[in-house]
């Protein structure tokens, strides 16, 4: 890499903020390894997304190749909905185990849980994992006034998640952003407004969604569902070494 600019000061691995969270929608080992060799230091989770990894070949040599890197897996939260419909929670966390995660993402985006079941299974898996809750709906009809977004974060929070996603979707076009894919400025606004940055991962999947929040918070915002393909981008967006951001840090 080259090395002879001043840049912004970006925390290190492994972080508390500035986390860029990818979205592997089904890579195979040969793309990982090509990944790895130009971006692992600037991931710091992967999400085999909604229920990928349930059908995905060579799942055990996957998680090894990222967490060989350093980089921890988690399945994505879908897949834990289904497991919960069915009643197989006991089969999800040995299997997790099996594999080595220490990552689980909590969501009822599409199957609504009640907040206390939701809560109870969050304080159940803090225990042994390191959670990521989520919290808005996938439905683009369904709106959450600010307050429910700022109660159910603060809850979550205090039943062990380490951070709490944003809705956003892999189209990010629902939760936080309009369905044009705008963000939702006013309700950003109201939830920072109560609770801290630092505990928030903001899915922004489109560029133009990360630039805006790099805007906002600076270098070390928390972003999701990052494209594999966007990581080196979306780094040089929080550098200022792209044309979107360059005139915020330099």
């Amino acid at each position: 890499m080259l090395d002879f600019l001043s840049l912004p000061r970006r925390s290190s691995k492994p972080r508390e903020s500035g986390l860029t969270h990818v979205l592997d929608k089904g890579l195979g080992p040969a793309q990982i390894g090509d990944l790895m060799a130009v971006a692992a230091p600037f991931i710091d989770i992967v999400k085999l997304g909604w229920g990928t990894s349930y059908i995905t070949a060579n799942l055990a040599q996957k998680i090894a190749l990222y967490q060989s890197h350093g980089i921890p897996v988690c399945f994505g939260g879908t897949l834990l909905e289904v497991v919960v419909r069915q009643g197989r929670m006991d089969d999800y966390i040995r299997q997790m185990r099996e594999l080595g995660i220490t990552h689980v993402e909590v969501s009822d985006g599409t199957v609504a849980m009640a907040e206390d079941d939701k809560l109870a299974l969050l304080r159940r898996l803090a225990r042994d994992f390191i959670v990521l809750s989520e919290v808005g709906s996938k439905d683009a009809d369904v709106v959450l006034a600010p307050y429910k977004w700022v109660d159910s974060i603060k809850r979550e929070l205090d039943a062990g998640a380490w951070k709490v996603i944003t809705e956003g979707r892999e189209s990010g076009t629902v939760g936080v952003y309009q369905s044009s894919g705008e963000v939702k400025e006013g309700l950003i606004d109201e939830i920072v407004t109560a609770v801290s940055a630092e505990n928030l991962l903001f899915e922004a999947p489109a560029k133009q969604q990360q630039v805006w929040f790099i805007r906002k918070f600076g270098s070390n915002v928390n972003l999701g569902n990052i494209p594999p393909d966007e990581v080196i981008s979306c780094e040089t967006l929080r550098l200022g070494i792209r044309g979107d951001t360059l005139l915020d840090f330099h």
